[in-house]
């Protein structure tokens, strides 16, 4: 049971790693690295699932807690902004936090910012973090602001060359160093150090640092492992936040592979742009197009509509992003929509960060959020399914029915591709149409997901969902009742097979 489940949660987001991963390798090969594997080789598996409770006693009982940092993912970030703050409020000693992402040598622009004598861009500009780090911004400063706010100190832990990994290990031992500095200046603290994934390995930043420190008692945090990720999948329980490597390793998990290879790939895109271009999107969303595409043994080749869409090939969307704003308000008010429902698309994209448009088969991305992605790339893949038919007709308003069985499709997919997506339980209530139908549709695709799981629901049987034409007669209502009716008894069924009633 336990490796046909991991297969059902892992088989699409797999599907779409391997076109990710090839393309990184391409560009770049320092994968290969001893250093890198030295990380890779250590943690390929855990000994036990630990809840939130037991991984707070960890950090507690820590002098020092190293976090490991997947520069390209903005959860990472967040996870260390998160936890430093639960740390502080314990109360019982102060906090220091360390970064990898700031030279030492800019430490007095830091404490500059510290003492809030320049501002967040001026900080930005002088410390070149654009250059010489080339990371988002965003969820980094919103670390540096959390510390600011919550811990006693921030210090900058690096030390040039970056891009020789020849040199890495004397990165190591000069944080170790200056980690020991801070130390004698903080007798008394919970040391947090944000450094990446590789500099945790046994051998480099940890053993630098007990041969510094010898008395401290370190941990150290891992963050979406892969090899652990696809352990932790395969556990009966619906989500695995932390396990437990080592007495003194754990790994929480707050991301997936495929979102930590996309981010890394829109990275390599960016870097390799100007300025002004900025980093493409696409092959990203037609990666996880085609891996929904794959998943549901759809032929995009097919020359009719029937068990399979027709020519979906030909129907792919047009892709724009954040720059592209202007463009993408004429062409939707030249299908007729108001500037109302204009405005409301671009409100939806601003906060999930992607919207797909069927009215011009066009899908907007402001920026990339593994989740909403996946469940805007599933709302194309339905309307293409059925032959795009609001393409042309912006003032076709869908009833009730229709939209919450497109929102059920939309988030069973962002499931399929996403599984750490948390799932929707009964208990909101909201009163407008759009945001109901939302709510019943999240509803009902986490339910359809489960019964996927389980088990319940064939991949024939949810393409066939994805072709059924909502847009004729009484097929809309016909569909969400049969398939809330369904859901609704397997609920039933599981209760009463648990001896609930």
């Amino acid at each position: 049971m336990a490796d046909t489940l991991q297969s059902r949660r892992t088989e699409a987001q797999l599907h779409a790693l391997v076109g990710v991963q090839r393309e990184i390798r391409a560009s770049d090969h320092n994968n290969r690295r001893k250093y890198l594997q030295d990380f890779t080789n250590a943690f390929r598996s855990y000994q036990s699932v630990i809840d939130r409770e037991e991984l707070g006693k960890d950090v507690a009982a820590a002098d020092i807690v190293l976090i490991g940092d997947y520069h390209a993912l903005p959860s990472a970030q967040r996870f260390a902004a998160t936890l430093l703050e639960s740390r502080a409020h314990l109360a019982d000693r102060p906090v220091v936090l360390g970064i990898e992402a700031i030279f030492s040598r800019d430490q007095h622009v830091l404490d500059e910012w510290w003492r809030r004598e320049i501002s967040e861009g001026e900080l930005r500009r002088r410390i070149r973090f654009d250059v010489d780090w080339g990371y988002d911004w965003a969820p980094f400063y919103e670390l540096l602001v959390g510390a600011r706010e919550h811990a006693e100190a921030i210090y900058a832990l690096d030390c040039m060359p970056r891009e020789d990994l020849r040199k890495i290990g004397a990165r190591d031992r000069h944080a170790a160093h200056k980690i020991g500095e801070l130390r004698k200046q903080h007798p008394n603290a919970a040391i947090l150090v944000l450094f990446g994934e590789s500099h945790l390995a046994p051998g480099h930043l940890p053993r630098a640092l007990q041969k510094q420190l010898p008395g401290e008692r370190l941990l150290s945090i891992l963050q979406n492992v892969d090899a652990m990720y696809w352990q932790a999948i395969g556990e009966e329980r619906d989500r695995v936040e932390a396990v437990r490597v080592a007495d003194d390793v754990v790994c929480v998990f707050n991301s997936t592979p495929l979102e930590k290879y996309e981010n890394y790939r829109l990275h390599l895109s960016r870097w390799g742009c100007s300025d002004e271009d900025g980093p493409d999107v696409a092959p990203t969303i037609y990666n996880l197009i085609d891996s929904l595409i794959r998943f549901l043994d759809i032929n995009r080749y097919c020359s009719h509509n029937g068990t399979q869409p027709k020519f979906l090939v030909d129907l792919l969307p047009e892709i724009y992003s954040g720059e592209s704003d202007a463009a993408l308000r004429r062409m939707l008010l030249r299908r007729a929509l108001t500037e109302s429902e204009i405005d409301s698309a671009f409100l939806r994209a601003e906060e999930q960060g992607c919207a797909y448009f069927p009215q011009i088969n066009s899908f907007y991305v402001r920026n990339f959020q593994m989740a909403y992605a996946a469940e805007e790339a599933t709302r194309f893949l339905h309307y293409a399914c059925r032959g795009l038919p609001e393409r042309g007709d912006a003032r076709k308003s869908p009833g009730f029915h229709a939209r919450a069985v497109e929102h059920a499709l939309a988030y069973f997919g962002s499931r399929v591709l996403y599984p750490n997506r948390e799932g929707v339980n009964a208990g909101d209530t909201r009163e407008d149409f759009e945001a109901s139908a939302e709510l019943v549709g999240h509803m009902l695709g986490t339910q359809l997901y489960d019964n996927y799981l389980a088990g319940r629901k064939s991949r024939s049987e949810l393409r066939k969902l994805f072709l059924t034409r909502l847009d004729e007669g009484g097929r809309a209502k016909e569909v969400y009742l049969q398939l809330a009716g369904k859901l609704a008894g397997s609920r039933k069924a599981r209760a009463a097979r648990a001896g609930l009633k």
